[in-house]
Formats: C-alpha cells, structure tokens, sequence
C-alpha cells in the first residue's frame, strides 16, 4: 500500500515534474494549432522589443561625383514587456493514495506516478486554454485579463501607435463586392509590413460574420462558377480562400463568452517571422533562477502534518504582436 512517503522518490522532483507537463501533447485552440507565434524561452521575466522608426525614401538621381543622398540613422527604441504570471495550485491528499497497491503489472510508484499526472495535466489543459485567450488578444491588440475587463498588455499603447477603426466588409448589403473588399484589407496590411513580405493572410471570423460572409451573394457565385462549387455543399465551418484571403470560423470560447466578438474578423499576415511572439520566462523557483523560461513548469511539497502534498503549475508567457497595425481588423 502506498504511503506519503513515496513522494520523497525522485520521480517527483522538479525536472520529473517539468518533462511530464512539457511533453507533447494534442494542441487544443486554433491559434495554437496554428503555429502563428514563434515560442522561445527567456531568461528573465521582461522581454526588450525594439520598436524601429525607420522609414524608407526613394534615393533621387544625381551626377555622377555629385553629393549623395543622406541616409539618416534609424530611429529606433527599447520597449520592455513584462511577462504575465500564471500560477494554480492542485491538492493530492494522503487519502487519495492510501488504496493504491502494488498489484498486477503496476508498481506503487507508478500509481502514484498516474494520479500527479492527471492533476498537472488539467491544470495544463488550463493553461493552455489561458494561452489561447492571450494570443487572441494579441492578434487584437489587447490582452485581457481572465475577468474579462482587466487588460493585461495594451499593445497600441505601449508602442505609442493609434488604434485603427475596424474595417467595414458591408456584408449587410447584396451589391458589395466582397473581393474587393479583401483587396483594400490585403492593401492595407501590406503598407503596414513595409519591407516585410508574407506567404499569405488568414481571417479568423466570428460567428455571425462567418455567416453573413459564406451567404454573400458575390461569394456563392463565386464558388457557383468554379469547380470548387461542391464547398458550397459541405460542412458550413471549413476553412476556404477568397479574395487572397483564407477564411476561418473562429470557435474558441469559454463560459460561452467567444474569443473573438460575432459580428468581427481578424486578418493576420502568415509567414512573416517574429510578426507574433510567445516568450516564456522562467518561474519563480530557486531551481530555475537565470534559466531559460519554459512553456510550463510543476512542483511539488508537503503538506502540513504530512496530510499530502501540495502541487503547482505555473506559466509565464508574453504573448506579443510586434507590428499591431499588420493586423486588420473587420466588421459585418
């Protein structure tokens, strides 16, 4: 029969513990899914953006020997972003182990061993999800806080930019021509990349602008013209391209709060590297001090009078749009 004990076993130590919540595992979220942010540890808990004002001018012609055009230095700045803690705790009392026994083909320790796994991976599964709602803030520009209300990273703000009104796609009305509308979205995102160049855009919809957008007469007869027709026919919720655009119903949601409003889409730039970031710093344990940041960490101690143990698991992100106005945002 297994006893408190058993957790004095190095199975439970601090970099058990770490291979087992960082392992690979079924991505739950679109944007995670994606591969949309570029994840990377960092050793301390804010994270130094550089914010480059360069702009570019065309160089006029002049006569061979003459003075040339100045070039003026880059303009640019150091913007620290602090990393969001995120801290739960999980219980695993005496009780909960005091049946388990060595019989068949597993051991005690690998019981027990089952038992603290199952407890990390919810409280992953949490984290996770947090992870989900804070990259779709910073695909919005904003990072809210679990409340709802509380923001957490105002990313307009802090580069010192001005937050763009959402482009209306007039979806409402039947003459609009909806591939032109993604012409003057695909414009303006590429004027905000510059110099930057990317594979592609993808829009993550909202509810009730995906159905307006796939019910959109100069849509439908779109498809109606084409081969791609039999689309029209499948499942309403697939992804598909229009207009330069890949088209995606956003479902992600939590106490039936969605992620992402209905009535708004979101156009990110694909391809373009460092456009999103996901840094992690190291926790708060005197195990980690000046290492490289994981994506999770868990730990365990004992409980008073050894009537179990007390466990953590802990994630430090930043979640992060470096260039806010390549992000266009859109309305019904």
């Amino acid at each position: 029969m297994a006893e408190i004990s058993i957790f004095e076993d190095e199975a439970f130590s601090v970099s058990s513990l770490l291979a087992v919540i960082n392992e690979e595992h079924i991505l739950p979220g679109q944007i995670a899914a994606s591969g949309l942010f570029d994840e990377a540890g960092v050793s301390s808990t804010t994270v130094q953006i550089e914010k480059d004002g360069n702009v570019l001018a065309l160089v006029p012609a002049a006569p061979r020997g003459g003075s040339g055009f100045a070039v003026i230095a880059d303009r640019r700045q150091l913007i620290p972003f602090n990393t969001v803690h995120l801290p739960q705790v999980f219980q695993i009392l005496a009780d909960e182990i005091q049946g388990i026994r060595a019989v068949g083909s597993r051991t005690e320790l690998q019981s027990v061993q089952a038992v603290v796994a199952r407890r990390v991976e919810k409280a992953r599964l949490q984290l996770d999800l947090t992870h989900e709602y804070q990259r779709i803030g910073a695909i919005k520009g904003e990072v809210i806080d679990a409340d709802g209300v509380s923001v957490l990273l105002d990313i307009f703000q802090r580069f010192g930019i001005d937050r763009p009104d959402a482009f209306s796609m007039e979806l409402a009305s039947a003459d609009t021509d909806v591939r032109a509308k993604a012409v003057d979205v695909l414009d303006a995102q590429e004027d905000a990349l510059g110099n930057v160049t990317s594979t592609g855009a993808r829009a993550y919809c909202g509810k009730t602008f995906w159905s307006m957008l796939i019910s959109h007469n100069s849509v439908r007869e779109t498809y109606l013209a084409s081969e791609a027709a039999s689309a029209l026919r499948g499942d309403g919720r697939l992804a598909f391209e229009f207009g330069g655009i890949v088209w995606e119903r956003y479902r992600g949601k939590h106490s039936g709060v969605p992620f992402v409003a209905d009535d708004r889409a979101h156009v990110v730039p694909e391809g373009v590297s460092g456009l999103f970031v996901s840094a992690f710093a190291p926790a708060d344990y005197m195990e980690t001090v000046n290492t490289e940041g994981l994506p999770y960490y868990s730990k365990l101690e004992r409980l008073p009078f050894d009537k179990g143990v007390l466990g953590e698991a802990q994630s430090n992100p930043l979640h992060l749009c470096t260039r806010p106005l390549a992000v266009r945002e859109l309305k019904v």
